[in-house]
């Protein structure tokens, strides 16, 4: 029996069903597992904290080209590539999956973005603001009808192209997650999904500023490309972080812009598949969009506008520099825990279960992603600079 005839579970039974190595929620949190796979993130972030300050001391004065990776290669790329390692151990020893509890990526990053928002200007949103909206939407709008239709031409179904397409289009796995309870899709689809986002969103971590230098692009556009086509927020704050600070803050700013966007994607999918595709099933409902609204995004404007607030009131410069240097050791900490996790989460088997017509769907939008989303921040983003602090 193909998993187009399976017969159609209740809509409890698939929200249940939904893959909670993806889905976090508060449940165990005091178990002994979760504290362990805690204890390895942990672990692995303590390396990649401590080969970001060796390294580049290992590599002075070797090959020039050596001595360049070594100083210019900076703790997102070793807190991944722990993880990965991490992942590859732990798979090994038959203890990944049960300690995947502990992992926690999405907790790790909206909790480094909000710690992050202390350190971005409130006029740099404002300003930033109108661009990342006008950029989000045109973004969205063309990704999500390009993979839709792309994914349709190769008979994926509509569920699981439904997910390719949010994930794509808008945000990765949190994207996935909405879509997943507004179309009703199986666990496994939601799998599949999530583990494409992470396979095309690892590379791009590396690949994107190498080409954004490779292209001369300066930091906001840099940054506003990141955010728009980048498949996870953590993704994009890696990438952020290996360009810099600056394009680091239009990335936040850009990628935040499109999560706050979901809300409104996963309404419309509630809607469609409601009223079209799923007949009979119960009406959506319009608090659905705020259950599905990522509120993270309000915490990093709200902690813009008191550490704008704040910082006008200290005349000390010097003060003021020392406060941000601190938010921002205690937000680079935090991505640090998330990439580390990233590594962690990453799993082959979703991908090989499905075959290849939805990897072809996810990565022609990929690529139809890369070159809309450059085009936009190009112009939109030309000439952007942040102020001097």
């Amino acid at each position: 029996m193909s998993a187009a005839d399976t017969p159609a579970a209740s809509p409890q039974a698939e929200r249940d069903a939904l893959d909670e190595s993806v889905v976090e929620d508060g449940r165990g949190v005091r178990s002994p597992l979760f504290l362990a796979g805690l204890a390895v993130v942990l672990l692995g972030a303590l390396v990649a904290r401590w080969l970001a300050v060796e390294v580049p001391t290992w590599t002075d004065g070797a090959a020039s080209w050596l001595a360049d990776i070594g100083a210019n290669v900076d703790y997102p790329v070793y807190a991944v590539l722990a993880g990965l390692l991490l992942n590859a151990v732990l798979h090994g020893a038959g203890l990944r999956d049960r300690l995947a509890a502990g992992f926690r990526t999405e907790f790790f990053i909206k909790t480094g973005l909000v710690v992050l928002g202390s350190t971005v200007l409130l006029s740099v949103i404002v300003d930033a603001a109108a661009r990342s909206v006008l950029q989000g939407v045109l973004l969205i709008s063309g990704v999500f009808a390009f993979t839709w239709w792309f994914a349709g031409r190769l008979g994926v179904d509509d569920k699981l192209r439904a997910l390719l397409a949010t994930a794509v289009a808008v945000c990765g796995v949190s994207a996935a997650i909405a879509a997943a309870g507004a179309v009703r899709a199986r666990r496994e689809q939601l799998a599949y999904a999530a583990g494409l986002v992470i396979v095309f969103a690892l590379p791009s971590i590396f690949v994107l500023p190498a080409l954004a230098d490779w292209f001369g692009l300066s930091d906001a556009v840099a940054g506003a490309w990141f955010g728009g086509n980048i498949d996870t927020t953590a993704a994009v704050t890696a990438a952020g972080a290996i360009q810099g600070d600056d394009a680091l803050q239009i990335a936040a700013i850009v990628k935040g812009t499109q999560n706050a966007l979901i809300g409104f994607v996963a309404i419309g999918l509630t809607a469609y598949f409601a009223f079209k595709v799923d007949r009979g099933a119960e009406k959506p409902r319009a608090i659905e969009l705020w259950h599905r609204f990522p509120k993270f995004v309000l915490g990093f404007v709200v902690a813009s506008i008191v550490a704008t607030l704040w910082l006008d009131q200290i005349s000390d410069a010097a003060r003021v520099d020392e406060i941000k240097n601190v938010t921002k050791v205690f937000s680079t900490y935090f991505f640090t825990l998330a990439f580390v996790a990233i590594g962690l989460e990453f799993k082959v088997k979703p991908l090989r279960d499905a075959g290849w017509r939805p990897v072809a769907a996810f990565g022609a939008a990929t690529v139809f992603n890369l070159a809309l989303a450059l085009l936009l921040a190009s112009v939109l983003f030309h000439g952007f600079e942040l102020p001097s602090t």
